[in-house]
């Protein structure tokens, strides 16, 4: 059975690892199919395959986009995508746009209750205002020790109803299935159970995904608990998706599951890669 990890971010979205060092690592866990799919960028796609290509592990290019839906942010991941695909590139462009201005809206909500430079202090951890996001805020508050982890950041800062939440508008639903359909790629809902949806919603979102083409859902992954596993293995069935499988690895620190970790996909349902051809690395 392949250990198929479709989910991972490096430091070029808001991972602490450089892409050949996440692949390194994805190698060294048994991880035979491996994407790299850092938030709304696509730039390190190329060392990504190029480090892959010396390991000799399949190399899945991907991408994921922050959407906007009934006000909520949700996360498409885009797989087997054409980095290089002008429309893809220019509208993830005009998705990372405006993260600098949030950044100092967050920090400033954060200075009112008495935690200062907080933007600076973010920027230690990303470098490129373009690229700034609530992790890079997380980790700075786990620095200067108002926090003992990331987890512990997010039960009290920077999410919704929380001080030092902004919220942002990011692509619509529409925008990012058709970036991906456009680029050559499958489109993916990342870690549904995330999302503080109910039925309701949950259905109307799953509709509207199938009605733009969208082609599978993550039903094994590091956000899911076990339970959730039959949930969305069944929702996948229910709605005729394909289930796909990723530990969402950011940091060997911060990260529920490591690269590679996951348990197989429930059994019933149609594997994402279900026919794609691994002869080739």
């Amino acid at each position: 059975m392949l250990n198929v990890d479709l989910h991972s971010h490096s430091n070029i979205s808001d991972g602490v690892l450089s892409p050949s060092v996440v692949a390194a690592r994805a190698k060294a866990n048994g991880v035979d199919v491996w994407a790299l799919t850092d938030h709304d960028e696509v730039s390190g796609v190329a060392d990504a395959r190029a480090a892959a290509k010396e390991l000799n592990l399949f190399y899945v290019p991907g991408v994921e986009i922050s959407i906007t839906w009934a006000a909520h942010t949700i996360h498409i991941v885009g797989l087997r995508i054409d980095e290089t695909n002008p429309t893809l590139v220019q509208g993830l462009a005009a998705t990372r746009g405006g993260r600098e201005q949030r950044a100092r809206e967050m920090a400033a909500q954060l200075a009112k209750i008495g935690i200062p430079d907080a933007f600076e202090g973010a920027l230690l951890h990303v470098g490129n205002p373009d690229l700034i996001s609530r992790t890079h805020f997380a980790r700075y508050l786990v620095e200067i020790g108002r926090c003992a982890d990331t987890h512990e950041v997010f039960s009290n800062y920077l999410t919704e109803g929380k001080p030092g939440y902004v919220p942002h508008r990011w692509a619509t639903l529409e925008q990012a299935v058709s970036w991906i359909h456009g680029a050559g790629g499958i489109a993916v809902v990342a870690h549904p159970g995330r999302y503080n949806l109910n039925a309701v919603a949950f259905n109307a979102f799953f509709d509207e995904f199938k009605q733009y083409g969208g082609d599978a859902i993550e039903v094994t992954t590091g956000s899911h608990s076990p339970d959730q596993y039959a949930q969305f293995a069944k929702i996948a069935n229910d709605f005729g998706f394909m289930a796909s499988r990723g530990s969402d690895f950011h940091s060997p620190s911060e990260s529920r599951i490591d690269l590679g970790a996951l348990p197989p996909l429930p059994k019933g349902v149609v594997p994402v890669w279900h026919d794609w051809d691994f002869s080739s690395r």
